[in-house]
């Protein structure tokens, strides 16, 4: 039988003490990239144009005609859409485009039918 030598209780406790730095410098890593992802989603919502208050959806086609007004965070509105001001989104209202079923700028603005 090959039976090594025991550790001393110092050499058992280095061996504790390597593994541990092992386990702190992976921390360390871990913690390191963290912050990267994390600084970079900062950068990205600096970056992102804010959300309109107001949108008019556009029709398919290029220069499609408008069909419909929303808040600027509706969930359903289209792709195709361009923000405007409080006073266009009214204006639009009242000339008859229609207002989103489910964010309700009508309501909002004060556009009632």
């Amino acid at each position: 039988m090959n039976d090594p030598t025991p550790l001393s209780r110092l050499d058992a406790l280095r061996v504790i003490e390597r593994m541990q730095l092992g386990d702190l410098a992976r921390t360390r890593r871990w913690i390191a990239e963290e912050e990267r992802r994390e600084a970079e989603r900062l950068q990205g919502e600096r970056a992102r144009s804010p959300v309109p208050d107001w949108i008019i959806e556009r029709g398919i086609g290029q220069g499609g005609p408008p069909i419909e007004v929303h808040r600027g965070d509706c969930h359903a509105a289209g792709k195709r859409r361009r923000p405007v001001t409080q006073d266009e989104a009214r204006r639009a209202l009242a000339d008859g485009l229609r207002a989103c079923a489910h964010c309700r700028p009508d309501t909002e603005l004060g556009v009632l039918e």
